[in-house]
């Protein structure tokens, strides 16, 4: 795989913990805003920009786009940032829970991906994609990094190990309580031992960051019909990438939420629900403890669903996840969901949330009921990547979340 060293825009240490952010799709409009206004220095202000709009302003317009242009360009110019002088990779550590995962941070080969040598596992929409090329090409930066798997490998952990024995450059805690660290990788001798270590690598996998790693591929479209002079070494060939080893990753479920039983009461729901799968009232919350387990609230009731121990014999790797099982069995046919990418009836919840969160949105009304999932495997997404085929959506949530800000490639480095 190509990976190469970028002379990155970044923070002073100082000031990283400020201008860090969450990344964009995390936050809505309105909570991004509260965030600016208790830190002014946010990087929210350029990754989400119409932070400093009013919420009658669409985001994505072009008024809005240009808008993150300035602030960064005024960072700049406040000393807020500074781009190294030398083309570095940059080592990032996050620690969350008592465990910690460590990547690399370098940029990508857009061609790579387009030829499926960085592997995907979600589809994207066309509509988030042109907003985020559009950013990109209005900002001159990818300021939003990828976040992509490799399987581990001895002799790159063996270099990154030399690496954190020196002190890092960054180091903070972040309001959701994970701790962040990075080092800046110069020395000439190491960086050449770890692009030469990433040409062996076959393949990469992308965890989180398909509109990101898509939109990248669109300015490379536009830039190449653009220029005459292209030559494939252009900045705008490579997008930002934080690259983990598979074996320090942590995935956490996606659960569902669905409004209305299909005209079932409660009763004639559970019934239709027996004919597919095992059913067991309990007295606590049901945290799935295993693949093939899903806990279910209805009315004010845990339940938990035994799917048959050989119904994923004969799927492929995509329609083995529970969550496509989920949906085969239970969701479309009995809950009447068409296609859960476009249904209003269905929504979905990140399991940092817990099951409490399941709880209070059924109780409330907004929902009639809610499927825990147990978290997909790192070695199911892996082979569903690898498969060529894709996830139902929202199916992994990915814990803790890469901060926006601390690392921007620009595209005419």
């Amino acid at each position: 795989m190509i990976v190469r060293p970028f002379r990155a825009l970044r923070p002073r240490p100082e000031l990283a913990a400020k201008v860090a952010s969450p990344p964009y799709d995390v936050l809505s409009s309105d909570e991004a805003r509260e965030q600016v206004k208790a830190n002014p220095l946010s990087f929210l202000r350029v990754n989400k920009p119409e932070v400093d709009f009013s919420s009658d302003v669409k985001p994505g317009t072009a008024q809005v786009q240009l808008q993150g242009k300035k602030n960064l360009e005024r960072m700049i110019a406040e000393g807020i940032f500074c781009q190294e002088s030398t083309a570095c990779f940059y080592i990032y550590r996050l620690t969350w829970q008592n465990q910690s995962q460590t990547g690399i941070v370098a940029t990508s080969s857009v061609e790579e991906y387009e030829k499926g040598l960085i592997r995907k596992h979600e589809r994207t929409r066309p509509a988030k994609v042109s907003d985020r090329a559009d950013h990109i090409e209005t900002v001159g930066a990818q300021v939003g990094p990828v976040f992509s798997i490799y399987r581990h490998n001895d002799a790159i952990q063996s270099l990154v190990l030399r690496i954190l024995t020196a002190p890092p450059t960054y180091d903070f805690d972040s309001e959701d309580g994970v701790r962040h660290e990075a080092w800046i990788v110069s020395d000439p001798l190491l960086i050449k031992s770890l692009s030469r270590e990433f040409d062996a690598v076959p393949e990469l996998y992308i965890a989180d960051g398909h509109h990101r790693s898509e939109a990248a591929s669109e300015v490379r479209r536009r830039q190449i019909s653009s220029n005459p002079d292209h030559n494939g070494h252009e900045g705008y060939n490579y997008f930002l990438n934080v690259i983990f080893p598979d074996n320090e990753l942590r995935i956490l479920p996606y659960n569902r939420v669905v409004k209305g039983l299909n005209y079932l009461t409660s009763s004639e729901f559970l019934s239709r629900l027996k004919q597919k799968v095992m059913v067991k009232a309990s007295n606590d919350p049901v945290m799935p403890d295993r693949i093939g387990v899903i806990g279910m609230f209805l009315g004010s009731t845990w339940y938990r669903l035994e799917l048959p121990a050989n119904r994923k014999t004969g799927l492929g790797p995509a329609d083995a996840i529970d969550s496509a099982i989920l949906t085969s069995d239970i969701l479309g046919p009995v809950l009447g969901i068409g296609d859960i990418r476009t249904d209003d009836r269905i929504d979905f919840v990140g399991g940092i949330r817990g099951l409490g969160e399941l709880e209070k949105l059924v109780k409330s009304g907004q929902y009639d009921v809610a499927f825990a999932l147990h978290a997909v495997s790192v070695g199911e997404l892996l082979d569903v990547a690898e498969a060529g085929q894709v996830m139902p959506p929202k199916s992994t949530w990915f814990e803790p979340k890469l901060r926006s800000g601390l690392f921007i490639h620009k595209l005419d480095d």
